[in-house]
Formats: structure tokens, C-alpha cells, sequence
């Protein structure tokens, strides 16, 4: 079953404290609210299932509709519905990055910037020196737990957030933890310079073709993450605001970028909601291109979205996302 209490914290960073151990060390993170509620947010950086490194992606200039769709929700915990469309994260479905730049990092060891607590440092630290920038933690919470002090910072009643990283595709026992739209992760917002910094954790032994209803690994397919440069078809521009009267012509541009003909048979194009086109089938020859001109199926809209590639098993194969102003262009191609 799904995280039952999944959803965003919000709030201003205090302090940070490192863990070692062989165990389950985290990095943790002591968050205020507008209010003064405290929170502790949790974060892994060793897994408990081999191999125990875990994988990581960072971004310093964090552009995606997401930030978008944040705005309004209040300082503090925000329980977020599960679906798509709105501020929840999905590592699979959400095109939030490219899963094949992702790297793994020990988590704690002798020297600087060789570690993930060193890498989660540098963003957090940050924060807690500007006073202005605000934390997104997505995940879980827990508590509050009336009459017991926080265990790492003291502040009473403990509560606070964690499983702060990807929450589907899990074997094992956290197999049950499986879910869709309820991934965790760590966004910052930097006021002064209008920007975000964001970082994704995964673990290695998560698989990255998961069910679209569980979050369970589909187990007839190869589930992990893909390598550099060997998605055959990409996602290369999309017309998302054409000049004219509506309806709108919009148009994805696909690109085979392998040496063999790709049949795109059966493939489609979706949109942010789930709203699929199809893709004119037969072969796409190699290096060849393909215009898809949208029509009573996927709408790209213009305040940003996400556009994803299915294959003829309904698996993604390549996704994008844009943003708002990339969009308010009438009649530019945005080019991905």
C-alpha cells in the first residue's frame, strides 16, 4: 500500500546534524514553520538493502512546473492528494530528470565534498544562512508525538518527515511502501535570485519500470535506470503555444537517434494528466525525425507541463517537462 500520510513540508532551515554508523544513518535537518512549529526531516544516505550506496541527482537551477504549482500552499505540513497535475513528485512519471544522471555517493567519510552528507550540505547550509530561502520536503510525516522530545534536536513534540527519496519500485519488505505520485525529495527556494535548487535520492535496488496504479516493479520488463545515450526515440521539441485559434495546432517533434529503424506502432504521446495521442505508425528510419501534430488527446498546456513518450507496452520511453515561460512564446518551438 502507499505512504499513508504523504505530502510536502514547508518551512525555514535551523540546524543540520550528520549520522554515521553502518545502521541507518541520516542526515537530518531542523525545519520552522512561519508559526515556529518545529520539525525534524530525515534523510537517508545510507540504504539498509545492498548495494548501500545510493544514487543522487542535484540540480542548482531547478526549472519544472512543479515550482509552479507549489505557490499558494501554507508554511508548515501540506498533505498533497495522489494524481497527477499537481505539486506531488513521481521519479518515473513526473519528468523531473533524467534518471541516467543519476550517481551513487558513500555517505559519510573523512574529507570534504566526497560524501552525501557533504553534497546535502551544500545546498542546506545555504539555506540556513539565508533566511529568506525556503525547504520543500517531500514524503512522509510522522508524529506529532504529544509529551516526547525530538531524539536529535530536543524540541518537543517531536514530528517530522522522512522516506525523503524515491517510493515505488522497492523489493523486499518495503515492497508495501510502494506507490505512485508520493516520491520524496528536497527542493530549495532562493527568493533574492528567483531560483531552485533540487535533490533527488534513490536507491540502488529500486527499480525504474514501475506499475502505473501500485508502484510495484513490472517484473517482465528490464527495470533499471537507463544508461547514457541509448534511449532509441527522444522527445526533441514540442509546439506548445502555436499561433492561431483554437484548436490549437500543437506538435511534438520526435528524433530516432540509433542506427536501426524504430516501428512506433502502437506508441503515444501523453500529457501532464494522463491524456494520450497516438503516434502515426510504422518505422521511424535512423537519425530520422517525426513531427506528431496533437489532436483530441494530449494537450500541452501553457502554464507548463510534462510530455512523456510510450512505447507499445504502455513504457515510457523518453519524457520532458517546460515551464510557463518557456511556453508564453506564441508560435516558438521549445526545443528540449
Amino acid at each position: 500500500m502507499p505512504l499513508k500520510t504523504y505530502g510536502v513540508l514547508i518551512g525555514r532551515a535551523v540546524d543540520t546534524r550528520r549520522e554515521s554508523g553502518n545502521d541507518s544513518p541520516h542526515y537530518q535537518i531542523l525545519v520552522a514553520d512561519d508559526s515556529g512549529t518545529r520539525y525534524r526531516a530525515a534523510v537517508n544516505v545510507l540504504s539498509q538493502q545492498r548495494p548501500s550506496e545510493l544514487l543522487y541527482f542535484v540540480s542548482d537551477d531547478f526549472r519544472h512546473p512543479v515550482t509552479a504549482r507549489l505557490a499558494g500552499l501554507a508554511s508548515g505540513w501540506n498533505t498533497l492528494p495522489s494524481g497527477p497535475g499537481g505539486p506531488n513528485l513521481d521519479f518515473v512519471r513526473g519528468n523531473l530528470f533524467d534518471p541516467a544522471l543519476m550517481r551513487k555517493l558513500p555517505p559519510d567519510l573523512e574529507g570534504p565534498d566526497n560524501d552525501l552528507a557533504d553534497l546535502l550540505d551544500h545546498s542546506v547550509r545555504r539555506a540556513v544562512a539565508d533566511q529568506e530561502a525556503r525547504l520543500y520536503l517531500f514524503g512522509e510525516r510522522w508524529g506529532s508525538e504529544a509529551g516526547t522530545k525530538d531524539k536529535i534536536f530536543g524540541f518537543l513534540p517531536g514530528n517530522g518527515v522522512h522516506d525523503i527519496h524515491m517510493n515505488q519500485g522497492n523489493s523486499g519488505r518495503f515492497r508495501d511502501a510502494d506507490g505512485v505520485w508520493q516520491d520524496g525529495g528536497l527542493l530549495v527556494h532562493f527568493p533574492a535570485q528567483d531560483r531552485w535548487v533540487a535533490v533527488f535520492l534513490a536507491f540502488q535496488s529500486q527499480s525504474w519500470k514501475t506499475d502505473d496504479v501500485t508502484g510495484h516493479t513490472i517484473g517482465d520488463v528490464d527495470g533499471s535506470r537507463p544508461v547514457p545515450g541509448t534511449r532509441p526515440v527522444r522527445i526533441v521539441a514540442a509546439l506548445v503555444n502555436p499561433r492561431g485559434p483554437v484548436p490549437e495546432a500543437e506538435t511534438v517533434t520526435l528524433l530516432n537517434a540509433s542506427p536501426d529503424a524504430v516501428d512506433l506502432t502502437g506508441w503515444q504521446l501523453q500529457d501532464r494528466l494522463g491524456r494520450r495521442s497516438a503516434v502515426p505508425a510504422g518505422p521511424l528510419a535512423p537519425g530520422a525525425s517525426l513531427v506528431v501534430r496533437l489532436g483530441g488527446g494530449a494537450q500541452l498546456g501553457n502554464h507548463g507541463g510534462e510530455i512523456s513518450l510510450l512505447d507499445a507496452r504502455g513504457l515510457k520511453a523518453d519524457g520532458v517537462s517546460y515551464t510557463a515561460v518557456q511556453a508564453a512564446r506564441e508560435g516558438w518551438t521549445v526545443v528540449f
